[in-house]
C-alpha cells in the first residue's frame, strides 16, 4: 500500500508522457528521453494508463504522444517532444522556436504526422542514424583527449620554429626580424601594431625569438599534461601568433593559420560542452570545404579530369619514400584516389551535420585519407591536425569502443554545469566564430565581398587569423623546378649546398620529418616555381652562405666550404623527376634532373 501511494504521488507531482508501448519508433525514442530527462518525466504506454485519461480517445494514444503536466495542461506530438527536451538543460531551443518564430510549429506538427504514418521506417532510418540504442552524447573523454593532442601539437609546432629561428630572423638570419619590423612601422606608422598583433614588437632580439618559442613549448607541455588548459590555451594562441607574424614568408603557411583557427576554437572546450564540440564541428566542415571547392573553382584540368596524383606524388615539396612508389602506381589506380580525395573534401563534409553514424563515416574517411598523405608526404603537423579535427565527430561512447582505456586520459574534468551568463556567453563567442566563418566562406568561394556590415566585422579580425581561407594545390603543379645553390673560390670548380629534406644530389633519398617543418626546404620549393625577384629573401640567403653565417648554415645538411665561405655563389634551376624502377636499381638514384638555366646569377661579397 505504502509502495502504491508513493508511486502515485509521483505521477501526480510530475509530467507524464503517454506513448504507444506497441510502437518500436516511440520505444526507441521513449528510452532515449528517458535517459536524457531521469526522473522528471514519468513516461508509460498508453495501453497501461489510458483510463486514467478519459477524455483523450483511444485512436489518438495511437496516432500522438501525449504529455499531461501537473498543472492539467495538456499538450501531444511535436509540442510533448518540445516541451519533454525542455526538461533538459542546452536543449530549450526547439520548444522557443515552436512557440515565438512564425512558421515552426506548423512545419513541425506536419513532419511528426509523416513520420506517425511510417513509424516502421522512421525506426530502421533512427537506428541507421543512432545506432541501436540512442543515448545522452557526452564528450568528456573526447574534449579531454581532444586538447591533450592539440598541446602535443602545438608543442611540435613551437619546436619546430624555435630549433630553425635564429637562422631565419634572427639578427643574422636570412631575414632578420628587427629590419622587418622597422620597415613595417616605417610604412603603416602606429596601425602596424593592429595589423600585426604580436609580442614582438616589444623586443625582437634573438633572445626574445628563443625565449617565445620556449613558452609555447612549456605551455604546450602543461596543456598536454592537463594542467590549467583554458589559461594556458589563450597564451599559446597569442605567442603563436606572434611568432607566425614574426616568422614572415616562414611561416605563412596554411597549417599555421589552420593551427591558429583550432587553437582559438578550442580556448572555448575545456568543460565539455557540446556547443563547444560542435564549434569545432564546424571548423572542421569549413576546412574540408575549403581545401576541397577551390580545386574544382580553379578550373584546374589536372582536378577535373582526375589525373592530380599523375603528377602530385613527384612535384609535392617533401615526399616521402613511399611517394616513389605511389607515383608508379597505374593510371587508374591515381585516377580513383583523386576522385577519394574530391570526394573526402567536396562531398563528405556535408554529412557532418547529421547524427552519429554519418558524423563517424565522414571521420573515418578524413582519417584514413589523411594517414595516406603523410605516408606520401612531409607535411609536419598538418595531417595530425587534421587528423585530430575528426576527434569532436565522435563522441565518449564511440571512443571507448576505438581506442583503448589506458590510451584515454584517466583523470578528465567534469562537464562543466554553466551558468546562464556563461552559457550565453559561450553562445554569443560561438555565433560570432560561425558569423566570421560563413563571410570569409562565401568571400573565398564566390569572390565578392559579403553585405557591408558582415565584411567589415570579418576585416577587423582578419589580424587574428581565427577564420582562414585554405586550398592547398588548388592548382595542380605539374613539374618539379628544383633551385641547387652552389659555391666556388675559382669560377670553375663549383660545389653544391645539400639541405636535409629537399632534393639535390640524384642519390638523395627522400625521407621523413613529420611533425618538424624545415622551413627553409619548404621555402625554395615555392621559390622555384617563381623567380629570384618575386623572391627578395633568397639574394639575402646567399649572402649569408658568402658570409658564412653559422646560423644559416646550421639550417642546412652539409656544409661543402667547411674552413672558409666560398668567394662565389650561384643558383641554378633544374627539372627533377623520379627514376624508374630500372634505373634506380642500376644505379641507386632516385631522381633524374635536367639543367633548365640560371636562377640566380654569380656572386659575391
Amino acid at each position: 500500500m505504502a509502495e502504491s501511494l508513493i508511486t502515485d504521488y509521483c505521477e501526480i507531482s510530475q509530467s507524464t508522457l503517454v506513448y504507444d508501448g506497441d510502437c518500436a519508433f516511440c520505444q526507441y525514442w521513449v528510452d532515449y528521453w528517458r535517459a536524457l530527462t531521469g526522473p522528471a518525466i514519468n513516461y508509460q504506454p498508453y495501453q497501461l494508463v489510458a483510463a486514467r485519461y478519459p477524455n483523450v480517445p483511444l485512436a489518438d494514444f495511437a496516432q500522438s504522444i501525449f504529455l499531461f503536466a501537473p498543472d492539467g495542461n495538456v499538450t501531444r506530438g511535436a509540442e510533448a517532444a518540445f516541451n519533454v527536451l525542455a526538461t533538459r538543460a542546452g536543449h530549450r531551443a526547439s520548444l522557443w522556436f515552436y512557440r515565438h518564430l512564425p512558421g515552426y510549429a506548423g512545419c513541425t506538427e506536419a513532419a511528426y504526422r509523416v513520420i506517425a504514418r511510417h513509424r516502421v521506417a522512421a525506426a530502421c532510418i533512427s537506428r541507421g542514424l543512432w545506432g541501436p540504442q540512442r543515448v545522452p552524447a557526452s564528450y568528456t573523454q573526447v574534449t579531454a583527449l581532444f586538447l591533450r593532442l592539440l598541446g602535443l601539437i602545438y608543442l611540435a609546432a613551437f619546436a619546430s620554429f624555435g630549433s630553425q629561428a635564429i637562422g631565419l630572423i634572427g639578427a643574422h638570419g636570412i631575414t632578420p626580424l628587427g629590419d622587418f619590423l622597422s620597415a613595417v612601422h616605417a610604412q603603416l606608422g602606429a596601425d602596424a601594431y593592429r595589423q600585426l598583433p604580436t609580442l614582438v614588437w616589444l623586443d625582437s632580439s634573438d633572445g626574445a625569438i628563443r625565449w617565445l618559442s620556449v613558452a609555447g613549448v612549456a605551455a604546450a607541455g602543461l596543456v598536454a599534461l592537463g594542467y590549467l588548459q583554458r589559461l594556458l590555451l589563450v597564451l599559446l594562441f597569442v605567442l603563436y601568433l606572434s611568432l607566425v607574424y614574426a616568422g614572415q614568408g616562414f611561416m605563412s603557411f596554411q597549417w599555421d593559420l589552420l593551427l591558429l583557427e583550432v587553437g582559438f576554437a578550442a580556448i572555448l572546450l575545456p568543460g565539455g560542452s557540446a556547443l563547444a564540440i560542435g564549434l569545432m564541428r564546424w571548423v572542421a566542415f569549413r576546412f574540408l570545404v575549403l581545401a576541397g571547392a577551390p580545386k574544382l573553382l580553379s578550373g584546374d584540368p589536372t582536378w577535373w579530369g582526375l589525373t592530380a596524383l599523375k603528377y602530385h606524388f613527384e612535384t609535392q615539396p617533401l615526399p616521402t619514400p613511399l611517394a616513389w612508389y605511389a607515383h608508379a602506381l597505374p593510371m587508374p589506380a591515381l585516377r580513383l584516389g583523386t576522385g577519394f580525395a574530391l570526394i573526402v573534401e567536396l562531398v563528405l563534409p556535408f554529412l557532418i551535420v547529421l547524427p552519429r553514424r554519418p558524423r563517424f563515416l565522414v571521420a573515418g574517411c578524413v582519417f584514413v585519407f589523411q594517414l595516406l598523405i603523410t605516408l606520401t608526404g612531409n607535411y609536419n603537423f598538418f595531417n595530425l591536425l587534421t587528423m585530430l579535427l575528426c576527434l569532436p565527430l565522435l563522441d565518449d561512447a564511440a571512443l571507448q569502443s576505438l581506442i583503448p582505456a589506458r590510451w584515454t586520459p584517466t583523470k578528465v574534468t567534469t562537464p562543466t554545469n554553466y551558468r546562464p551568463w556563461a552559457r550565453g556567453a559561450l553562445a554569443l563567442c560561438a555565433a560570432w566564430l560561425v558569423t566570421l566563418g560563413v563571410t570569409q566562406l562565401y568571400e573565398q568561394l564566390t569572390r565578392r565581398a559579403a553585405w557591408s556590415p558582415l565584411h567589415a566585422l570579418y576585416v577587423e579580425a582578419m589580424p587574428f587569423n581565427i577564420v582562414n581561407g585554405y586550398g592547398l594545390f588548388a592548382h595542380m603543379t605539374t613539374s618539379r623546378p628544383e633551385i641547387v645553390i652552389e659555391g666556388s673560390n675559382d669560377l670553375e670548380h663549383w660545389r653544391a649546398y645539400e639541405f636535409r629534406y629537399k632534393p639535390g644530389g640524384l642519390e638523395h633519398r627522400p625521407g621523413w620529418n613529420i611533425p618538424h617543418q624545415p622551413r627553409l626546404d619548404w621555402q625554395l620549393w615555392f621559390a622555384a616555381l617563381g623567380s629570384a625577384s618575386e623572391n627578395p629573401w633568397f639574394g639575402n640567403l646567399l649572402v649569408r652562405l658568402l658570409e658564412g653565417t653559422p646560423e644559416v648554415l646550421a639550417l642546412l645538411a652539409e656544409n661543402p666550404f667547411p674552413d672558409h665561405p666560398p668567394r662565389y655563389v650561384r643558383a641554378r634551376l633544374f627539372d627533377y623527376h623520379f627514376t624508374t624502377y630500372q634505373a634506380r636499381r642500376e644505379t641507386g638514384q632516385w631522381w633524374r634532373r635536367e639543367l633548365l638555366g640560371d636562377y640566380f646569377p654569380v656572386i659575391s661579397l
